[in-house]
Protein backbone atom coordinates (compact mmCIF):
# COMPACT_ATOMS: atom_id res chain seq x y z
CA UNK A 1 0.00 0.00 0.00
CA UNK A 2 0.79 3.57 -0.61
CA UNK A 3 2.11 5.79 2.31
CA UNK A 4 -0.36 7.89 3.26
CA UNK A 5 -1.60 11.03 5.07
CA UNK A 6 -5.35 11.10 5.54
CA UNK A 7 -7.51 13.57 7.46
CA UNK A 8 -10.75 12.02 9.88
CA UNK A 9 -13.58 13.63 10.00
CA UNK A 10 -14.82 11.46 12.83
CA UNK A 11 -13.56 10.96 16.40
CA UNK A 12 -14.28 7.46 16.04
CA UNK A 13 -11.13 6.84 13.67
CA UNK A 14 -8.04 6.40 15.45
CA UNK A 15 -4.82 8.34 14.08
CA UNK A 16 -2.25 5.32 14.72
CA UNK A 17 -4.26 3.68 11.85
CA UNK A 18 -4.77 6.51 9.82
CA UNK A 19 -1.49 5.54 7.31
CA UNK A 20 -2.91 2.29 6.62
CA UNK A 21 -6.14 3.35 5.02
CA UNK A 22 -8.53 0.84 7.21
CA UNK A 23 -9.95 2.64 9.67
CA UNK A 24 -11.27 0.84 12.35
CA UNK A 25 -14.80 2.12 12.44
CA UNK A 26 -18.32 0.23 13.39
CA UNK A 27 -21.18 1.61 11.15
CA UNK A 28 -23.72 2.82 12.52
CA UNK A 29 -27.30 2.76 10.79
CA UNK A 30 -28.86 5.43 10.35
CA UNK A 31 -32.48 5.21 9.41
CA UNK A 32 -31.83 1.55 8.08
CA UNK A 33 -29.91 3.45 5.02
CA UNK A 34 -26.42 2.14 3.45
CA UNK A 35 -25.38 5.36 2.83
CA UNK A 36 -26.17 7.14 6.30
CA UNK A 37 -23.90 4.27 7.74
CA UNK A 38 -20.00 4.67 8.63
CA UNK A 39 -17.59 7.58 8.86
CA UNK A 40 -16.63 10.49 6.71
CA UNK A 41 -12.59 10.69 6.14
CA UNK A 42 -10.95 12.61 4.09
CA UNK A 43 -8.28 11.53 1.38
CA UNK A 44 -5.32 14.21 -0.31
CA UNK A 45 -4.85 14.32 -4.07
CA UNK A 46 -3.30 10.49 -5.30
CA UNK A 47 -3.65 8.83 -1.76
CA UNK A 48 -4.41 5.42 -2.05
CA UNK A 49 -7.71 4.60 0.04
CA UNK A 50 -6.82 0.87 -0.56
CA UNK A 51 -4.62 -1.80 -2.19
CA UNK A 52 -4.89 -4.30 -4.55
CA UNK A 53 -5.14 -7.39 -2.64
CA UNK A 54 -6.61 -6.29 0.87
CA UNK A 55 -9.42 -7.06 2.89
CA UNK A 56 -12.56 -6.18 1.76
CA UNK A 57 -13.31 -4.58 5.09
CA UNK A 58 -14.96 -1.88 4.03
CA UNK A 59 -17.34 -0.48 1.32
CA UNK A 60 -16.76 3.29 0.62
CA UNK A 61 -18.92 6.05 -1.03
CA UNK A 62 -17.69 9.32 -2.76
CA UNK A 63 -19.00 12.40 -0.69
CA UNK A 64 -17.02 15.17 -2.81
CA UNK A 65 -13.98 14.82 -5.40
CA UNK A 66 -13.24 11.86 -7.38
CA UNK A 67 -11.95 8.08 -7.48
CA UNK A 68 -10.61 5.82 -9.17
CA UNK A 69 -9.99 2.14 -9.48
CA UNK A 70 -6.96 0.54 -10.87
CA UNK A 71 -4.71 -2.14 -11.70
CA UNK A 72 -0.81 -2.39 -12.65
CA UNK A 73 -0.88 -5.22 -15.12
CA UNK A 74 2.25 -7.90 -15.59
CA UNK A 75 3.45 -5.51 -18.44
CA UNK A 76 3.52 -2.98 -16.09
CA UNK A 77 1.06 -0.69 -17.76
CA UNK A 78 -1.95 0.49 -15.62
CA UNK A 79 -5.54 -0.14 -16.44
CA UNK A 80 -8.21 1.76 -14.70
CA UNK A 81 -11.27 -0.07 -13.71
CA UNK A 82 -14.13 2.65 -13.35
CA UNK A 83 -14.07 6.51 -12.08
CA UNK A 84 -16.43 7.35 -8.62
CA UNK A 85 -17.83 10.81 -8.94
CA UNK A 86 -20.11 12.26 -5.74
CA UNK A 87 -22.61 9.98 -4.95
CA UNK A 88 -20.81 6.76 -6.03
CA UNK A 89 -20.63 3.79 -4.00
CA UNK A 90 -17.18 1.67 -4.73
CA UNK A 91 -15.45 -1.17 -2.98
CA UNK A 92 -18.06 -3.85 -3.59
CA UNK A 93 -16.37 -6.73 -3.65
CA UNK A 94 -17.88 -10.46 -4.45
CA UNK A 95 -14.59 -12.16 -2.56
CA UNK A 96 -13.06 -11.34 0.17
CA UNK A 97 -10.23 -9.10 -1.06
CA UNK A 98 -9.89 -6.13 -3.43
CA UNK A 99 -9.16 -6.77 -6.57
CA UNK A 100 -7.90 -3.09 -7.94
CA UNK A 101 -6.60 -0.26 -6.04
CA UNK A 102 -8.28 2.63 -5.20
CA UNK A 103 -6.98 6.06 -4.70
CA UNK A 104 -8.85 10.12 -4.48
CA UNK A 105 -8.03 11.34 -7.99
CA UNK A 106 -8.29 15.30 -6.02
CA UNK A 107 -9.08 15.70 -2.46
CA UNK A 108 -11.90 13.60 -2.07
CA UNK A 109 -14.18 12.65 0.88
CA UNK A 110 -15.51 9.43 1.50
CA UNK A 111 -18.04 8.03 3.70
CA UNK A 112 -16.68 4.19 4.73
CA UNK A 113 -18.68 2.12 5.71
CA UNK A 114 -18.05 -1.47 8.07
CA UNK A 115 -18.79 -4.03 5.16
CA UNK A 116 -19.89 -7.03 8.11
CA UNK A 117 -22.56 -4.10 9.92
CA UNK A 118 -24.04 -3.65 6.34
CA UNK A 119 -24.19 -7.32 5.76
CA UNK A 120 -25.70 -7.84 9.47
CA UNK A 121 -28.23 -5.18 8.81
CA UNK A 122 -29.29 -6.65 5.16
CA UNK A 123 -30.24 -9.97 7.17
CA UNK A 124 -32.69 -8.60 9.27
CA UNK A 125 -33.77 -5.66 6.96
CA UNK A 126 -35.26 -6.22 3.56
CA UNK A 127 -34.85 -2.76 2.48
CA UNK A 128 -31.50 -2.46 3.20
CA UNK A 129 -31.35 -6.48 1.42
CA UNK A 130 -32.29 -4.68 -1.79
CA UNK A 131 -30.75 -1.81 -1.53
CA UNK A 132 -27.52 -3.66 -1.46
CA UNK A 133 -28.74 -6.17 -3.84
CA UNK A 134 -29.03 -3.01 -6.71
CA UNK A 135 -26.13 -1.70 -5.71
CA UNK A 136 -23.72 -4.62 -6.11
CA UNK A 137 -25.72 -5.39 -9.70
CA UNK A 138 -25.15 -1.92 -10.84
CA UNK A 139 -21.66 -2.02 -10.14
CA UNK A 140 -22.04 -5.73 -12.72
CA UNK A 141 -23.22 -3.62 -15.55
CA UNK A 142 -20.55 -1.03 -15.11
CA UNK A 143 -18.13 -4.00 -15.15
CA UNK A 144 -19.49 -4.95 -18.49
CA UNK A 145 -20.14 -2.05 -20.31
CA UNK A 146 -16.53 -1.28 -19.69
CA UNK A 147 -15.74 -4.80 -21.10
CA UNK A 148 -17.55 -3.53 -24.04
CA UNK A 149 -16.00 -0.34 -24.69
CA UNK A 150 -12.74 -1.97 -24.39
CA UNK A 151 -13.51 -3.66 -27.91
CA UNK A 152 -14.94 -0.97 -29.78
CA UNK A 153 -12.61 1.59 -31.58
CA UNK A 154 -10.13 4.48 -30.28
CA UNK A 155 -13.24 6.77 -31.65
CA UNK A 156 -15.62 4.77 -30.84
CA UNK A 157 -13.89 4.47 -27.34
CA UNK A 158 -13.53 8.22 -26.83
CA UNK A 159 -16.81 8.83 -27.93
CA UNK A 160 -18.52 6.75 -25.62
CA UNK A 161 -16.50 7.94 -22.76
CA UNK A 162 -17.63 11.41 -23.21
CA UNK A 163 -21.14 10.57 -23.21
CA UNK A 164 -20.74 8.46 -19.93
CA UNK A 165 -19.40 11.23 -18.32
CA UNK A 166 -22.09 13.56 -19.77
CA UNK A 167 -25.08 11.06 -18.68
CA UNK A 168 -23.32 10.93 -15.45
CA UNK A 169 -23.31 14.96 -15.55
CA UNK A 170 -27.21 14.95 -15.62
CA UNK A 171 -26.99 14.90 -19.08
CA UNK A 172 -25.37 18.25 -19.16
CA UNK A 173 -23.81 18.57 -22.51
CA UNK A 174 -20.90 20.36 -20.88
CA UNK A 175 -18.47 17.55 -19.33
CA UNK A 176 -16.22 18.80 -16.58
CA UNK A 177 -13.26 16.33 -16.25
CA UNK A 178 -11.65 15.83 -12.93
CA UNK A 179 -9.00 12.75 -14.55
CA UNK A 180 -6.34 13.74 -16.45
CA UNK A 181 -5.54 12.26 -19.87
CA UNK A 182 -3.39 9.86 -18.90
CA UNK A 183 -6.17 8.46 -16.61
CA UNK A 184 -8.86 8.61 -19.48
CA UNK A 185 -6.16 6.87 -21.62
CA UNK A 186 -5.56 4.02 -19.06
CA UNK A 187 -9.49 3.52 -18.62
CA UNK A 188 -9.76 3.08 -22.48
CA UNK A 189 -6.80 1.35 -22.91
CA UNK A 190 -5.11 3.43 -25.20
CA UNK A 191 -2.33 5.61 -25.62
CA UNK A 192 -2.59 9.26 -24.34
CA UNK A 193 -1.40 10.77 -27.46
CA UNK A 194 -4.50 8.86 -29.21
CA UNK A 195 -7.17 9.87 -26.77
CA UNK A 196 -5.39 13.51 -27.34
CA UNK A 197 -5.33 13.31 -31.30
CA UNK A 198 -8.82 11.47 -31.42
CA UNK A 199 -10.23 14.65 -29.25
CA UNK A 200 -8.16 17.43 -31.55
CA UNK A 201 -10.03 15.60 -34.74
CA UNK A 202 -13.98 15.61 -32.93
CA UNK A 203 -13.05 19.54 -32.09
CA UNK A 204 -12.27 19.94 -36.15
CA UNK A 205 -15.51 17.93 -37.24
CA UNK A 206 -17.46 20.47 -34.69
CA UNK A 207 -19.00 17.24 -32.65
CA UNK A 208 -17.32 18.85 -29.39
CA UNK A 209 -15.52 21.61 -28.49
CA UNK A 210 -12.49 21.60 -25.94
CA UNK A 211 -12.27 24.93 -24.67
CA UNK A 212 -9.56 23.82 -21.83
CA UNK A 213 -7.95 20.39 -21.31
CA UNK A 214 -10.76 19.13 -17.92
CA UNK A 215 -13.81 20.68 -19.98
CA UNK A 216 -15.27 19.63 -22.82
CA UNK A 217 -18.57 20.89 -24.35
CA UNK A 218 -20.85 18.14 -26.65
CA UNK A 219 -21.60 20.44 -30.03
CA UNK A 220 -23.25 17.66 -31.90
CA UNK A 221 -24.62 14.85 -29.71
CA UNK A 222 -26.19 12.95 -31.97
CA UNK A 223 -23.14 12.70 -34.22
CA UNK A 224 -21.08 11.47 -30.74
CA UNK A 225 -23.68 8.77 -30.38
CA UNK A 226 -23.59 7.62 -34.25
CA UNK A 227 -20.02 7.62 -33.51
CA UNK A 228 -20.45 4.98 -30.44
CA UNK A 229 -21.06 2.47 -32.54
Amino acid sequence: MLTQTMITESPRRPASKAARGRPPVEAQPLGGSIELMGACLSFARNVEIYGEGETAEYLYKVVSGTVRTSKILADGRRQIGAFYLPGDMFGLEMGEEHTFSAEAIADAKVLVIKRSAVTALAQRDSDVAHELWTLTGRELHRVQEHVLLLIKTAQERVAGFLLEMAQRERESNEVELPMSRQDIADYLGLTIETVSRTLTHLAATAVIEVPSSRRIVLRNRAALARLNG
